[in-house]
C-alpha cells in the first residue's frame, strides 16, 4: 500500500472502508515502532494526545512501553523502586486494521499511519522494507504486526518477572572500602550478589589478595 496521502487515495480508502465490515476484536493488532532513544514516554504522551485531537483514537487503540520492575541500590545502601524498559527505543502500538478485499490483506488505516509517522521522535515502524523498482534510494517500510506469541511473551514478562536489583558496580571494578574493619582498603570486585545487597572483593591484606564479603553501602566505585 502506498502510504503517501493524496485525495484520490483517501477517496478509494474511504470507499473500501464502507465496503468492509470489520470486527474490532479480531482486526486490531500490535505493532512495534522505533523511536529516538530516551523519548519513549514523550512519544507515547504525544501520540495519545494527537490521536484524540486528530480523531483517530478508534484506530490507534492502545500505546504501551513494556517495562519491568527494578530496584536500584543507592550509595547509602537504600533501595529505590524503579522501572526498566524491556525494549529501549521502541513503543508498542495496537492499531485497528481494515480488510482489503482486492488483495485479501489486512492493512492499517492510512490516517493512523500518518499521525504516527508525523509525531516527533518517531523513526519508523518495524516491518519489511519495500525496495524501489528503480534507483538507489531505499523504499518505505511495510509495517508488520507482532505475532500473538510475541505479544503474550512480552506482556507476561512485564507482569510476572521478579524485580531486578541494579547497582552501578560489576565484576572487575575497582572499589574503596568506606566503613568497617577494612575501611580505606582498595580492591577489585570478583562477585556481585544484588539479591543480598553484597559483593566480594579482593583486598590486599598483609601483602596477599584476600576475598572479603562487603555490603553495597560499605564501598564506593573508583574511576
Amino acid at each position: 500500500m502506498n502510504y503517501a496521502t493524496d485525495e484520490s487515495n483517501d477517496q478509494r480508502q474511504e470507499q473500501r472502508d464502507d465496503e468492509n465490515t470489520i470486527s474490532t476484536s479480531s482486526s486490531a493488532r500490535w505493532y512495534a515502532v522505533q523511536v529516538a532513544s530516551g523519548c519513549e514516554k514523550k512519544v507515547k504522551a504525544d501520540l495519545e494526545q494527537r490521536a484524540q485531537t486528530l480523531d483517530v483514537a478508534d484506530k490507534i487503540v492502545q500505546i504501551e512501553i513494556p517495562q519491568t520492575q527494578a530496584i536500584k541500590i543507592r550509595k547509602d545502601g537504600s533501595r529505590l523502586d524503579s522501572k526498566e524498559k524491556v525494549f529501549p527505543g521502541y513503543v508498542l502500538i495496537k492499531l485497528q486494521r481494515w480488510h482489503d478485499s482486492e488483495t485479501g490483506e489486512w492493512k492499517i488505516y492510512d490516517q493512523a499511519w500518518q499521525v504516527i509517522k508525523n509525531t516527533s521522535h518517531v523513526i519508523n515502524f518495524v516491518g519489511a522494507e519495500q525496495r524501489r523498482g528503480t534507483g538507489r534510494g531505499r523504499g518505505h517500510v511495510k509495517p508488520l504486526p507482532l505475532s500473538s506469541a510475541e505479544v503474550e511473551r512480552i506482556f507476561k514478562q512485564t507482569s510476572e518477572q521478579e524485580p531486578v536489583v541494579k547497582i552501578n558496580i560489576g565484576e572487575g571494578d575497582k572499589i574503596i572500602v568506606l566503613s568497617g574493619p577494612f575501611k580505606d582498603f582498595e580492591g577489585e570486585v570478583i562477585e556481585v550478589s544484588p539479591e543480598r545487597s553484597k559483593l566480594k572483593a579482593l583486598l590486599s591484606i598483609f601483602g596477599r589478595d584476600t576475598p572479603v564479603e562487603l555490603e553495597f553501602n560499605q564501598v564506593e566505585k573508583q574511576g
